[in-house]
């Protein structure tokens, strides 16, 4: 954590990779294989019998209305891939 406060560009990056574009709804997520996320980054989805999660997440508590969009709470902290340098 603190390494992450200590570099912004950084932290912006994982903020963002939890964060989708559009308004999903539980209903609308356990249809999709992954969602893309602001960081631009494509989060993977697995929906079993009982638990659906994104990424290594699992969520735990899903459609918390906030005032800009919708909250799934999830139970751990996502850290987006390094992408290549195209090197």
């Amino acid at each position: 954590m603190e390494a992450l406060l200590k570099d912004p560009s950084k932290l912006k990056k994982v903020l963002l990779y939890h964060v989708a574009g559009q308004k999903l709804m539980a209903k609308d997520v356990v249809k999709m294989s992954n969602i893309t996320t602001l960081e631009g980054q494509k989060l993977p989805v697995k929906v079993t019998e009982k638990e659906v999660f994104v990424g290594n997440a699992k969520i735990i508590k899903t459609d918390v209305n906030a005032s800009n969009g919708v909250i799934h709470v999830i139970n751990a902290v996502l850290i987006p891939s390094e992408k290549p340098s195209g090197k």
